[in-house]
């Protein structure tokens, strides 16, 4: 009995050890090679972002991978770039003409230079709207007026006033345009990683400031992407209009400026008395809308006068006209309203498009100056408004013109 008793014992004890040691599996069994796999269960070289979601190409445990400058990308000066995503102009709580953070919105100056800003949501360009800090004339304030940092285009230009050697900072230019910029909001755009690049002389800089801090570079760049982080930051070298003509002329009532080529006054089909559009024509008008605009034409570098008389009739004067030709445009009227040269070409009548104007045939170029702050016009010709001293200059045929001219305003009545 006793031997049965002790030969039990020895096979459970010999049983036990065996399981001690293990025989039974490997705790490691869905390694490869002996190497455990990351408590993460990543796969294919890719960090798991918190939530599951799987983190940017390029990125390393959640950090994004150092982006590199991009080679320079051609841009014609005013061309929209990225989509459009904000309405034109600053917000209600942005700048309305009222100073903001000591900036006052004054009458355009006579020089100004630029800085460039992209904003990237997740590696989509948003467009910067037109018109932030850039005030409409009102009759009260028949000019209008800017901040000394705006925008006028979607180009993303900043446009900084060059008068002085006053430096600007992205903080002032989002407090005109009254939207938030912090470090997870920008104008809205919200994420919990915003990261923010400097190009300036073709070195790209992380800027990791306050971002309303960070001075805006002169013919230099700022990035934002929001999000998804870029692996290259994209630059540009822009075509920029031509200089100044700096030997001012003067627009003085009566003269001439320019080769006579077309007849003065308007054609047939022009305006005869009838509106054309919402522009009417009245004897003994009240002028509580008094301003002047100027158009130059040129066809191959060649200055054609504008024709005298446009929207003026025996009978009673259009809103804008011309008395001269000198290239002056007079808007006189009672009401403030939009007038664009398309406005202006319909009572003429004569054709305004990108190849044809007035009959002068070839490629149109098309340049705005407001007393220094120039830039060349992308869109419809006939959307080009006309403001109090603005110069429109038109280059018509493949011979550029190599100046820009400039003007002192007699003020014609």
């Amino acid at each position: 009995m006793w031997r049965r008793v002790c030969l039990r014992l020895i096979v459970i004890s010999g049983f036990l050890y065996l399981a001690g040691c293990g025989g039974g599996g490997s705790s490691n069994s869905n390694t490869s090679g002996g190497t455990a796999a990351p408590a993460t269960g990543a796969s294919d070289g890719a960090a798991s972002a918190p939530g599951g979601a799987s983190a940017p190409a390029g990125a390393s445990g959640g950090a994004a991978s150092t982006p590199v400058l991009a080679a320079a990308t051609p841009v014609i000066d005013g061309t929209p770039l990225g989509t459009a995503h904000w309405s034109a102009g600053a917000t209600t709580s942005g700048g309305l003409g009222q100073a903001v953070g000591g900036l006052n919105c004054t009458l355009t100056g006579g020089a100004y230079t630029y800085s460039h800003l992209s904003i990237y949501q997740d590696g989509q360009l948003l467009a910067l709207p037109a018109n932030v800090g850039a005030i409409a004339p009102t009759l009260a304030a028949q000019t209008g007026c800017v901040y000394p940092v705006h925008t006028l285009d979607s180009s993303g230009k900043i446009r900084m006033d060059a008068s002085t050697n006053t430096s600007y900072t992205l903080g002032q230019f989002f407090a005109i345009w009254g939207q938030p910029l912090t470090s997870t909001n920008v104008a809205g755009v919200t994420g919990t990683q915003v990261t923010a690049y400097v190009t300036s002389d073709g070195v790209l800089t992380q800027y990791t400031g306050d971002l309303s801090s960070l001075v805006l570079p002169t013919h230099g760049e700022v990035t934002i992407m929001i999000g998804t982080p870029l692996t290259q930051i994209p630059t540009y070298t822009w075509t920029d209009p031509p200089p100044f003509d700096n030997n001012r002329l003067a627009l003085t009532f009566g003269t001439s400026i320019g080769t006579s080529f077309w007849p003065n006054g308007s054609t047939a089909t022009g305006g005869t008395g009838q509106p054309i559009g919402d522009v009417i024509c009245a004897a003994g008008m009240v002028e509580s809308y008094h301003v002047h605009a100027h158009l130059a034409i040129f066809k191959d570098g060649q200055w054609l006068a504008l024709p005298a008389n446009i929207g003026i009739t025996p009978r009673c004067n259009y809103e804008t006209h011309t008395h001269d030709n000198t290239g002056v445009i007079h808007i006189e009227t009672p009401n403030l309203k939009a007038f664009t040269l398309g406005k202006f070409f319909a009572l003429w009548g004569e054709p305004l498009t990108s190849t044809n104007v007035a009959g002068v045939m070839g490629p149109v170029v098309a340049y705005i100056n407001d007393n220094g702050d120039v830039r060349r016009w992308m869109g419809s010709l006939s959307d080009i408004e006309l403001t109090s001293h603005r110069s429109v200059t038109l280059q018509v045929g493949t011979t550029p013109i190599s100046t820009l001219a400039t003007y002192n305003w007699d003020e014609p009545k």
